[in-house]
């Protein structure tokens, strides 16, 4: 009763805020970046970011201020907006790109270990996939015995994020050369980067992966000394992030050329700083790196359950999921959850699936629940529901919401045809789930809208299982 009775200050508000959106990314954001675009695209791709997610973040909160009931998660509003199989889908597709972000933060550990120890190679070598499979299932009995808040953990793992980037950012403010940065602002000398257009586009998916976690800040809501903090918290908290992102991104192409980058080993704030200030620079980072990905791999493990245990319990998921064990852990959505996890753990081990791939698979599959938010807020909007009739809070409520559904259907087009057809091919699976749940309620499986969005779901599934026994498509 203690703890429903705290209520969280706005610093306290901002700090969840800003630790839910800061993982692993960030470590390997100038490799990743570079990889894609070239000085002059990556400042219009943080650009669009910035608006975009700034939209996204108010849509969340106007969410959760209008449809308090639906507290259920970020699905619920698909769900009541668009449909059961909407609803579904959605929750399903959060799930996926929570373990999918998983799988990215095990080999993205045994690459950074890789710099101490060169057999984990990239993080996908044998030797790499048998000890983060050992490491998964130590994590998941650890969880199963009843470890679901570890402030400790929580507060070593923030302060191992935080130094080395800020630190990063400071060292490299010094030793940044504009003539670097301006070497090639847009490109030309690099034709694979294609035009500017496709570097933008390119680099866009990144961006979504590392502020994966913008919609948690509406689940503090009803924990806030003041409702309105909130908004507040939700604000300087993305603005923070979105300022440490920037800065090491772009301060990292002032420091190393383009092509150098786009070639570094993940990950490569270690490879940037060892540039700048020699070999201890490589070594803080990935030390304080591995310490992070060490403890959000625990907190993440009981998130990803968890998003299966709460849609179990309002009857999107079948029954069976919502099963907890003596130690009030859901037990059979970790055992879903892990074993997925295992098994792209190997796929990454057979594949030439690498960190990048994955990080755009797991955003591919976050961009359904974040388009139907959004298609929901402005439904509302265009309603009237829980408005008065010419409001002015309703017509910038309507902006925001088409700012960010406009910003959503970018980011799909941005995914390009390969990580869609991927995302389908993960997405189709999920209807014996929600065929469970349906018989479970004694409903109908489809709607005559579901079976023919189902279809076209069923159609791009077998192009990419096609693509995939072919060859013209790959993780």
């Amino acid at each position: 009763m203690a703890l429903q009775a705290q209520k969280l200050r706005i610093n306290a508000l901002i700090a969840l805020v800003v630790g839910s959106m800061i993982g692993g990314g960030i470590f390997s954001l100038p490799q990743n970046i570079a990889e894609r675009a070239a000085g002059g695209a990556v400042l219009i791709g943080w650009a669009i970011t910035a608006v975009g997610m700034l939209a996204l973040a108010f849509v969340f909160q106007t969410l959760a201020n209008r449809k308090p009931e639906l507290d259920s998660g970020v699905y619920a509003y698909a769900k009541a907006g668009f449909g059961d199989y909407m609803g579904f889908s959605s929750a399903w597709g959060y799930w996926i790109s929570a373990w999918l972000g998983n799988v990215g933060y095990f080999v993205l550990l045994f690459s950074t270990l890789g710099y101490f120890i060169p057999v984990f190679g990239q993080g996908n070598t044998p030797i790499a996939i048998g000890c983060a499979s050992l490491l998964l299932w130590a994590v998941h009995f650890l969880v199963l015995r009843g470890i679901k808040e570890a402030a400790f953990i929580n507060l070593v793992t923030t302060v191992a994020k935080i130094i080395p980037i800020v630190m990063f950012i400071v060292l490299a403010a010094v030793a940044f050369k504009a003539d670097i940065f301006t070497r090639d602002l847009w490109g030309a000398a690099t034709p694979d980067l294609g035009s500017v257009m496709d570097q933008v586009r390119n680099m866009m998916l990144v961006t979504v992966f590392v502020f994966i976690g913008i919609e948690g800040a509406s689940v503090y809501s009803g924990r806030a000394e003041k409702r309105s903090d909130v908004g507040k918290a939700t604000v300087i908290g993305f603005l923070g992030v979105l300022a440490l992102l920037v800065l090491v991104n772009v301060l990292s192409l002032g420091i190393m050329s383009q092509p150098e980058l786009a070639k570094l080993q993940n990950p490569s704030m270690a490879g940037v700083l060892k540039h700048v200030v020699g070999e201890w620079g490589a070594i803080l980072i990935s030390i304080g790196l591995a310490i992070s990905l060490l403890g959000a791999l625990l907190s993440w493990a009981l998130l990803c359950a968890e998003i299966l245990f709460a849609t179990a319990r309002d009857k999107t998921m079948p029954a069976f999921l919502k099963k907890e064990n003596a130690n009030h852990v859901p037990v059979n959505a970790l055992w879903l959850t892990n074993s997925m996890i295992q098994i792209f753990l190997m796929i990454t081990l057979f594949s030439a699936g690498t960190y990048t791939s994955l990080i755009y698979l797991a955003s591919s599959m976050i961009l359904v629940p974040y388009l139907w938010s959004a298609a929901y807020a402005l439904l509302l909007c265009l309603r009237g529901e829980t408005y008065t009739h010419a409001s002015r809070q309703r017509l910038k409520d309507l902006l925001i919401a088409a700012i960010a559904l406009i910003y959503a259907m970018w980011l799909l087009y941005a995914a390009g045809p390969k990580y869609l057809l991927l995302s389908a091919l993960l997405y189709a699976p999920g209807v014996f789930l929600f065929a469970k749940a349906k018989r479970e309620e004694h409903q109908p499986l489809f709607k005559p809208l579901e079976k023919v969005i189902f279809a076209a779901v069923v159609i791009a599934a077998i192009s990419a299982a096609y693509g995939l026994y072919s060859g013209t498509l790959t993780l």
